[in-house]
């Protein structure tokens, strides 16, 4: 049985004040059973989040990570560091960190495969551009996407891997797959892993719908088979809109 799984990226917002109330709301609400419910402060709130949440369901995630242990790396923080302060989740391949930051799918394996090694869990984000939906190429797109980062792996890695869709052309813009198009390719993702390694591991791994998800569209599009929750970004920076998608199971 796969988790279901909400999870707040909230980018470069909220600083220790900021988040301090945050978190503080979002402790006052009461929690579902079964949904994982996570959320993904700045580096520098990463200590701050994990001491206010510690008797919490909210676990805290972080927003990316780099793929040496150690090392010359100015501004960079390694998976050594994020355990240190509690952290044992990591979104990945962020359409923002590929577009603005021009990671790489070779790259992001890379950042994968030390996560992974670290005993920590990754948030893998992959999705198409606009241009390329339009195109109908954005079947292929997302099979190089995963192939690449994560077709490496043995597959007793896959426990470690929750997957989240994001078609980017939906991030931010208000624009939202709509639930056809969001189960379309979920469902397609499975098949994906599947056909490369088992039905049983395709079946279990959480995948994740993110762009433009609100209160009042969550509902619809979990209810598809293959989606297993969503990764939030702007309607994660305030406690009722969130916690309204936790609930929208």
């Amino acid at each position: 049985m796969r988790n279901n799984i909400v999870a707040g990226n909230w980018k470069m917002n909220n600083d220790s004040s900021e988040t301090e109330v945050l978190l503080t709301q979002l402790k006052s609400f009461k929690k579902p059973e079964g949904v994982r419910i996570m959320v993904a402060p700045a580096f520098t709130q990463l200590a701050q989040s994990t001491a206010l949440l510690k008797d919490d369901a909210v676990a805290v995630v972080a927003q990316n990570i780099n793929a040496a242990a150690s090392g010359a790396y100015t501004g960079e923080v390694s998976a050594s560091m994020l355990k240190g302060v509690g952290v044992h989740t990591v979104i990945l391949g962020h359409s923002e960190r590929r577009s603005l930051f021009h990671e790489t799918d070779a790259g992001l394996a890379s950042k994968v495969k030390s996560t992974l090694d670290a005993g920590m869990e990754v948030i893998f984000c992959f999705g198409e551009e606009l241009k390329e939906r339009k195109s109908n190429t954005h079947f292929d797109v997302v099979a190089q996407q995963i192939r690449v980062a994560l077709f490496e792996l043995p597959v007793s890695a896959w426990k470690q891997i929750i997957l989240a869709y994001e078609p980017v052309w939906a991030i931010g813009t208000g624009e939202t797959a709509s639930p056809s198009q969001a189960q379309e390719m979920h469902s397609y993702i499975r098949s994906l892993i599947a056909s490369k390694y088992d039905q049983a591991t395709a079946d279990s791994v959480s995948i994740l719908y993110g762009g433009s998800v609100k209160p009042n569209n969550a509902q619809e599009i979990f209810a598809g088979e293959d989606v297993d929750g969503g990764l939030i970004g702007g309607a994660s920076l305030k406690a009722e809109d969130f916690m309204a998608i936790v609930n929208a199971f």
